[in-house]
């Protein structure tokens, strides 16, 4: 397996799991702490920290040390990836919602006669 596919396995993984997908929306609104992060959430430090770690791992998110804090800010080039991924499947919603247009309208045309 290679290095890009890998890294488009671990966004996936990351981007699995509802949890880890509200963070991210906090996340792109601004940078935060992990007790910041703990406050939006009912769960435990130490299960918001295992959705980072997660997060990183999947570079989603990257973490810079700030004294003692650790700020987790999102990283918007690595939805790229994902969004390339799933962009090569548009050709086949463009195909099936151009079908439904064509029966919508022959039923729309049926209708009028």
């Amino acid at each position: 397996m290679n290095t890009e596919t890998q890294a488009t396995q671990l966004a996936f993984r990351a981007l699995a799991d509802e949890t880890r997908r509200e963070i991210l929306k906090q996340l792109s609104e601004q940078e935060m702490t992990i007790g910041e992060l703990v406050e939006q959430f009912d769960m435990t430090r130490a299960a918001v920290k295992k959705h980072l770690i997660i997060l990183e791992q999947g570079r989603l998110i990257s973490v810079k040390k700030q004294g003692r804090e650790r700020i987790n800010r999102i990283e918007p080039s690595t939805f790229g990836v994902v969004f390339d991924w799933l962009a090569y499947f548009d050709h086949y919603w463009e195909t099936r919602l151009q079908g439904l247009k064509q029966v919508v309208e022959a039923a729309e045309a049926e209708k009028k006669t």
